[in-house]
């Protein structure tokens, strides 16, 4: 990792690029992005990352296309030491059946948001577009792939939602959501099928609901 301006354009990853434009207009930007949206268990969670200008990350991308969850964890950690502000957002299960699993994304990147402690100028939003907030902001389609900020925030969402999985992992040991953080593996679905969802399935969704058998216990 380094740190300050690179004398070249060249020599800066493109989504830092994208980022330093941006900062010409914008000195302060929140990078806000989600980790679980798709999952049949658990929460969907948020964050926006308010990164330094001229701070370089090597390896930092989007968070689905980092090789291990050891590598992911080590971009986690540049980030948190690095980033002038984070902030998280954590809707539940109970929420997400409620009022749906977009409007929970939404609600889970203002929470993220209100959890900065430094206000941004400009809020780049992974494929969401957020009404009525405050701030200059763009929803970018794959957003974490072409900007720095909504990379690191993909990064903190996914540890912080895995490491959440882990803990209901020790809760409901017969789900293993250790392995699937939640998500529709066979695996998973054999044990839905085998033991009816627990309280952390999300009830409203079709792969949930037509397994049709109750938790107990």
């Amino acid at each position: 990792m380094s740190s300050g301006k690179l004398s070249r354009k060249t020599d800066v990853p493109a989504v830092f690029s994208y980022d330093q434009e941006i900062r010409q207009q914008y000195p302060l930007i929140a990078g806000i992005d989600e980790a679980g949206r798709g999952p049949l268990a658990g929460p969907v969670v948020a964050a926006s990352v308010i990164l330094p200008p001229g701070l370089i990350i090597e390896g930092l991308r989007d968070s689905k296309k980092i090789p291990s969850e050891d590598n992911r964890k080590k971009l986690f950690w540049k980030i948190v030491s690095n980033a002038v502000s984070i902030g998280v957002g954590i809707i539940d299960s109970e929420v997400i059946d409620r009022i749906n699993i977009l409007e929970s994304t939404r609600l889970a990147m203002r929470s993220s948001i209100d959890d900065l402690k430094i206000k941004p100028d400009i809020l780049l939003i992974d494929a969401v577009k957020l009404s009525g907030m405050a701030f200059e902001q763009r929803s970018i389609i794959r957003g974490e792939s072409v900007s720095a900020s909504i990379a690191a925030a993909s990064i903190i969402a996914k540890v912080v939602r895995d490491d959440i999985m882990l803990d209901y992992h020790e809760k409901y040991p017969a789900y293993n959501f250790r392995s699937h953080k939640g998500y529709s593996t066979m695996e998973h679905m054999k044990c839905i099928s085998e033991i009816g969802p627990c309280p952390i399935h999300r009830k409203s969704f079709k792969k949930v609901i037509d397994v049709n058998l109750p938790f107990e216990g």
